[in-house]
């Protein structure tokens, strides 16, 4: 059997968007920037496009961006404030200990620029507390950026509470939404997001297309100069037939989110329920604020590149973390960050599901993973150290 439980790194094009964008390559082949009549169809199917990403956000069409991808549109968001904090004496910047590295390293440049960052502790189940970020925000504190859902162990932040906190405060609050578009339901104007990025390839669209939503009245810089594209924003002829597919996934995925997520979850509680029972496992991230179709678990004695060597032998895909960083043999930074030692977050796997799962491929993993789990704790010198001091679960 072979099954996908990899949907957090990126998802299989869905039938919905393969067909708008073939449509789009045929027949919208025109510049939205011409004016004779191809460029006016073009144009026409740009604004369509842009006023259904609005609706699914809470947003007005004059207040998105599209861009090449999330990543993208986390650096813009984060340099424009920054930038524009410093021109009033604003040079502190606040995020979580847990971001996507999309904002981690733009931040750690952004340090090097003499700015000030100030990284929220998560705990345990990877949740920012609120009484930590108030204490945090200073007179010259000029962005707060929260990502929504975590990509690595899937927990879901307060963001309307934060985003309240952020207004009061008079400080611009950006939540990087990649994780949870398409799947957690978004109103950018009563959850007080002044910014949000999300990335198509996350909820069936293709990859190379996103956006930034900026809150109207904020006065955003050019990101790309070399054109009026975006109004004069982002330079750069729009990837229109990605841009009508993102969109035609997304009121998709945001027209079944319900019962998608439902489906999803219940498969993701059979997951957990199952692994739980591997000796020595240990569920990462909150048990209840948590997206529907993330699955992350560290198990001990065993090293997540090897798991998932042998998962992929057994026909299934997943990852140990984030894929942005699954070549490297360092844990992870969000692992680490829940207090996790060492030795325990090296052996992470996430397993994430979407709505084209089914429970005979969650049958299957529940199936597999113990069996590889076993096998190589048993080739494992840190198992065997470990068993010196602890009963052997395995041992007849």
């Amino acid at each position: 059997m072979f099954v996908y439980a990899d949907n957090a790194a990126t998802t299989a094009l869905s039938p919905t968007a393969l067909r708008t964008m073939t449509a789009a390559l045929q027949d919208v082949y025109g510049n939205p920037s011409s004016l004779h009549r191809m460029g006016r169809v073009a144009a026409a199917a740009l604004k369509g496009a842009r006023e259904t990403m609005a609706k699914y956000l809470g947003a007005k069409p004059e207040e998105i961006y599209f861009t090449g991808c999330g990543t993208e549109a986390d650096n813009w968001a984060l340099r424009f404030a920054a930038y524009a904090g410093a021109k009033e004496g604003k040079k502190h910047l606040i995020s979580s200990a847990i971001e996507h590295h999309a904002v981690l390293h733009t931040l750690a440049a952004l340090e090097k620029e003499g700015f000030e960052v100030t990284l929220l502790p998560v705990y345990e189940n990877g949740i920012v507390h609120l009484e930590d970020l108030e204490a945090a925000i200073r007179p010259d504190t000029a962005l707060v950026s929260i990502m929504y859902a975590n990509n690595e162990i899937g927990t879901i932040q307060p963001v309307a509470e934060i985003g309240k906190l952020c207004r009061e405060k008079g400080v611009l609050f950006h939540t990087d939404a990649v994780q949870a578009a398409g799947h957690l339901p978004i109103d950018v104007a009563a959850q007080n997001i002044d910014m949000l990025s999300l990335s198509g390839h996350k909820f069936h669209a293709p990859k190379g297309v996103g956006l930034l939503y900026c809150r109207k009245g904020i006065r955003l810089r050019p990101f790309i100069e070399g054109g009026a594209q975006e109004r004069g924003k982002r330079a750069g002829t729009e990837a229109l037939p990605s841009i009508m597919a993102m969109a035609a996934a997304f009121a998709e995925s945001c027209e079944n989110m319900k019962a998608n997520a439902e489906h999803v979850s219940r498969l993701r509680d059979k997951l957990i329920e199952g692994l739980e029972k591997i000796p020595f496992s240990r569920l990462t991230g909150d048990r209840e604020k948590r997206l529907p179709g993330i699955v992350s678990f560290c198990f001990e004695g065993i090293e997540g590149e090897s798991l998932l060597l042998r998962l992929d032998m057994a026909g299934i895909c997943a990852s140990s973390g984030s894929a942005c960083t699954s070549g490297s043999l360092d844990p992870s930074h969000v692992l680490l960050a829940l207090g996790l030692p060492h030795e325990i977050a090296h052996g992470s796997l996430r397993l994430s599901l979407c709505e084209y799962n089914t429970e005979e491929e969650v049958d299957y993993i529940l199936e597999q993973v113990p069996q590889v789990v076993r096998t190589l704790r048993e080739m494992s010198p840190v198992w065997g150290h470990m068993m010196e001091k602890y009963p052997n679960p395995y041992a007849d």
